[in-house]
């Protein structure tokens, strides 16, 4: 893996756990089972970007909407904007 592309990882990684809670940072049991692993979420836009730069380090990719169990109580009104403008992204190495 190139160096540049590991510190852009770490670097989106470090910025999403300063903006969401543990709670949020949960991922979809069903997706961990099939050996899914959740990396962040993003706006739909950031998560184009991020899908296009972890299929160029060899993942397989998905974008999910945010769950409305992923948002904490204080964002009820919200929920339903960004359960539709979120998506959490998964990867998983690919299989040969």
């Amino acid at each position: 893996m190139k160096p540049g592309l590991i510190r852009i990882e770490a670097s989106l990684v470090s910025s999403l756990e300063r903006v969401l809670s543990p709670g949020q940072l949960q991922a979809d049991p069903a997706l961990v089972a099939q050996g899914w692993e959740r990396r962040f979420t993003a706006d739909a836009q950031r998560a184009k970007e991020a899908m296009e730069l972890y299929e160029q380090l060899g993942y397989e990719v998905r974008a999910e909407p945010m769950r409305p169990e992923e948002l904490d109580d204080d964002c009820e009104d919200c929920g339903t904007v960004v359960a539709f403008r979120f998506l959490a992204i998964y990867t998983r190495k690919k299989s040969d």
